[in-house]
């Protein structure tokens, strides 16, 4: 995962917002490098991370998986006959190619990153213009682990290559305590 952005997407209002998101869904966008994990691998992380067959719901809340060309598209199309198959229920999950993605406000993204502090500090000294920290692969980890994903020994492994200083990695550590110690 090379860097991830929430945002708007699915729909045909222009220049959509929070609070006025027309028909849009809100989302989340994933850059990888397909030489590090193939897009399939991230589909099946998709399915295992909500409850694909659940209810409805409104537009902008809807399970959606977006393909960005014919390759995606076949994989989303398989991997959810095969969840299909697996659960003996009916995907509610909706596939449709991504047409226009709209970041999200500042305040959406890295969310839970955002709301720590002492962290925070350090990110705005390394990136002071806001669409670097959106970018950015560093803030993208760290508030991963924040909202609980990877492990971490994970963690361990990336943490020095994130360039925050010794108080920064600390703090990062003592908020991180809910990590599980294994892969998962």
């Amino acid at each position: 995962m090379i860097r991830t952005r929430v945002g708007y997407a699915g729909g045909t209002k222009k220049n959509p917002t929070y609070r006025d998101m027309g028909d849009q869904t809100e989302c989340f966008q994933v850059d990888f490098d397909p030489a590090v994990i193939a897009f399939e691998d991230l589909v099946q992380i998709f399915w295992k991370a909500h409850n694909p067959c659940g209810g409805g719901g409104s537009r902008q809340y809807m399970s959606i998986l977006f393909y960005g060309d014919d390759g995606q598209q076949k994989i989303a199309e398989d991997t959810k006959a095969a969840v299909e198959q697996e659960t003996g229920s009916r995907v509610r999950t909706a596939l449709l190619p991504l047409g226009t993605f709209t970041l999200a406000e500042d305040y959406h993204q890295k969310y839970r990153l955002r709301h720590e502090k002492a962290l925070m500090a350090e990110f705005r000294a390394i990136y002071p213009n806001d669409a670097d920290f959106v970018n950015s692969t560093a803030a993208a980890r760290v508030n991963a682990w924040l909202s609980g994903e990877g492990t971490k020994e994970q963690m361990e492994e990336e943490i020095g290559r994130l360039g925050l200083s010794a108080a920064a990695v600390k703090a990062l550590r003592a908020s991180v305590q809910h990590l599980p110690s294994r892969s998962r």
